[in-house]
Order: C-alpha cells, then sequence, then structure tokens
C-alpha cells in the first residue's frame, strides 16, 4: 500500500454520506474531508424515520436484498462500537417490526418466511387473534395475518449520524459544514493516458475554496444532478419526492408497555418513541411537475408545498389502525425530500467509467438509513481494493 496520504472528500453528510466517512476513517492512509452546505442529518436524513423494513421487506435476491442483509449485520456491530468510542447514545428499538396484512390471499407472506427461514433470518406469521393479543391498541378490521419480524428494528437517524459524525472525527476526519459544492473540478485530458477518462481533482464549493482530492465521492442525495452535469452521458437523474411526518403524544403507551415494536399498515408507520410518544408517517409526495424537479445542491425542502391533505390523510389511516391516536396531541409535523433515481433502481452506486476516482453513493430514496451501513462498506471496499492494486 502506499506510503503518501491518499486525500478523500466526501459530498455530503446525510446518514450516508456519514457513514461513508466513518467507514472510510478506519484505513490507514488517508486524509478524509466532509463537505456540506448545512449541518449533518438534515434534509432527507432529518425527515426520516428510521424503520429499517429488511427482512420483512419482498426482496430475497440480487443486490436488493444482499444490502439489506449486509446492513443489518453491520448495524449489530456498529451501535455498540459507536456508543463506546463516542459516549453518544444511539436510540435503537429491538422490538421487532410488525407488518398488518389485508389480502386474502397470505401465500406470498408464506412464500417469504420459508426463504427467509432458508437464509438465516426469522418471520412469524400471526392470526389476527394473535396479533390483537399481542398489540391490543389495534383495529383488527380487515386484518388478515401479522407479519412479525423480530430481527428487523428502528433507529434514531439523526442520533444515529451525529454518532457516526463524531466517531469520524475521533478517528481524523475534517468536516466543512456551510460550504456548498458549487462544482467538481477535473484534470485537463491532455494529461491523461486514456483520453476517453476524465479524472476528479477536486471539488470547488460556492466561497471559491478548493478541496484537491485522489478520491471524491458524492452522497449529496438531490444535490448529485447538478454536480455530474459536466460528465459525459448517461445522465444521473435523481429528482425529489416530498414525505411528511408527525409527531405525537398520548397520556401513557398504546398496548402492552413491555412489547412496542414497530407497526406498520398501508404504508403507514407508527413509530413508537417511549413516554407515550410515537411518529407518525410519512407521505408520498411526487411533484406534478416531477420531470423538471430535480435539485441542486442549495436547494432546500421549502422548495417543494407539502400539502397538508396527504399528512392529513396518514394520521387517520394511523388512527384507523390504533383508535387510541384519536387522544393524542400533536406535537409537530415535518417534511423533508427523498432523493428518487429516475429510470433506474435505488440507491446509485457506481463508480464511474469514464472517471474512475469519482464514486456515487447516492439516490437512497426512502432507504437511505437502512442502507447506509452496507453503501458505506461498499465505498470502502472500492477504495481499498483500488489502493491496495497500485
Amino acid at each position: 500500500m502506499p506510503t503518501e496520504v491518499i486525500r478523500v472528500v466526501i459530498v455530503g453528510c446525510g446518514v450516508v454520506g456519514a457513514a461513508i466517512a466513518y467507514e472510510l476513517s478506519q484505513i490507514t492512509g488517508l486524509a478524509i474531508t466532509v463537505v456540506d452546505r448545512q449541518p449533518p442529518a438534515q434534509a432527507a436524513t432529518g425527515a426520516a424515520l428510521g424503520v429499517l423494513m429488511g427482512v420483512v421487506s419482498q426482496k430475497t435476491k440480487g443486490r436488493a436484498w444482499n444490502l439489506r442483509q449486509s446492513s443489518l449485520r453491520r448495524y449489530q456491530q456498529w451501535i455498540p462500537a459507536l456508543e463506546a468510542l463516542t459516549g453518544q447514545r444511539v436510540p435503537v428499538n429491538h422490538q421487532g417490526i410488525l407488518l398488518l396484512g389485508f389480502e386474502a390471499d397470505l401465500s406470498k407472506w408464506d412464500a417469504l418466511i420459508a426463504t427467509r427461514r432458508e437464509q438465516g433470518w426469522r418471520l412469524e406469521r400471526w392470526t389476527p387473534e394473535q396479533v390483537g393479543d399481542r398489540c391490543p391498541q389495534l383495529s383488527l378490521n380487515g386484518i388478515t395475518a401479522g407479519i412479525y419480524s423480530p430481527q428487523d428494528c428502528q433507529i434514531d437517524p439523526t442520533a444515529l449520524t451525529h454518532a457516526l459524525v463524531a466517531g469520524a472525527a475521533k478517528r481524523g476526519v475534517q468536516f466543512d459544514f456551510f460550504s456548498p459544492v458549487e462544482s467538481l473540478e477535473f484534470a485537463n485530458t491532455a494529461e491523461l493516458a486514456d483520453a476517453t477518462q476524465q479524472r476528479c481533482v477536486g471539488v470547488r464549493t460556492v466561497q471559491g475554496d478548493r478541496l484537491l482530492a485522489d478520491w471524491v465521492v458524492i452522497a449529496s442525495g438531490l444535490g448529485t444532478t447538478p454536480l455530474l452535469d459536466s460528465l459525459p452521458p448517461p445522465k444521473i437523474d435523481i429528482r425529489p419526492v416530498l414525505g411528511q411526518a408527525m409527531r405525537v403524544k398520548l397520556a401513557k403507551p398504546m398496548g402492552d408497555r413491555t412489547f412496542q415494536p414497530v407497526i406498520t399498515g398501508d404504508d403507514i408507520h407508527i413509530v413508537p418513541l417511549g413516554d407515550g410518544e410515537y411518529w407518525i408517517g410519512a407521505t408520498v409526495e411526487f411533484p406534478e411537475d416531477e420531470p423538471s424537479t430535480s435539485l441542486g445542491h442549495g436547494n432546500t425542502p421549502e422548495a417543494i408545498a407539502a400539502h397538508p391533505a396527504a399528512l392529513e390523510k396518514v394520521w387517520q389511516g394511523a388512527i384507523a389502525l390504533c383508535p387510541a391516536l384519536t387522544e393524542a396531541e400533536v406535537l409537530h409535523t415535518w417534511s423533508g425530500l427523498r432523493p428518487r433515481p429516475a429510470h433506474r433502481p435505488a440507491p446509485v452506486l457506481e463508480r464511474l467509467a469514464t472517471c474512475p476516482n469519482l464514486i456515487l453513493a447516492t439516490g437512497h430514496y426512502r432507504n437511505g438509513v437502512l442502507l447506509a451501513p452496507a453503501t458505506a462498506e461498499w465505498v470502502k471496499e472500492e477504495i481499498s481494493g483500488a489502493i491496495g492494486s497500485l
């Protein structure tokens, strides 16, 4: 391995960018800088609920499942290590996820349970009576089954991101906030042996600062598309999908105090936070002018209006699942934009063939928190593998 310092710049410090910085900080000889237009855990991360639907997902093979499986296993190591390194608590609900089924034909769930058993994971199918016994706060109207996933969990995204930043900083990673990246900088093609390729030599911020780099990792979500405009096709088109959520409080926890899993049904999540508080969410709102709504790195969630009626629909759906929520006080509501790749699966994990030292780790859509560990591990393998081959 080379003895000289290798400079890495990571653009974006949501949960994915912070996770990459933390993983890369374990490689000796890297000088890592993370740059973002705002403090960590803003944008999509700040609006996320942190529900890790890995085992209960219908993804069973290929990249989609491998990323989920890798992340769930990595989290088992990450959380205690982060808390020990930083002294910061990362709240995790280890009581699993209960997914409510409303379909008459449950064969797909039986098939998934069998597949997961073969893969070494647990899922349980509960009858409606079992659902009511374990979670008496639920209305059983229309419920045909409960799919209980004890190995899935929920993690506080903001606390996790701050712990990742603190852990990376303890290992020497530098963070440069309030510095929006204006552009990538490339070497003169005349200097390259292969005229069909480019080499990214760093980034330039809107303040005019240059950060030189041997590797650049783009983890900027909705800021990805404008940064890559100067590269040849195919273009990476990341588009915003707005999500709204709310935090509510009851006088006491619903149901069994000793069993408070995340409950999800009809794409509505009810997330216990303790002391009778819950997150409820989240909407999925596509802009009407979606083809023209790719946002630049400096844009904010206010660029797309949140529709109160959409959040109200989710709230009423949550009440239909848990009637006790009618007594809840709404503490606050919020919204954020999720980065969704157009015309390709999420996320975008790619080391560009035309610019081999530029890595894309972006566009995670609704699974940024779930896939952050696997994404970070993939980036680490790409860079360490390339360094090791020099």
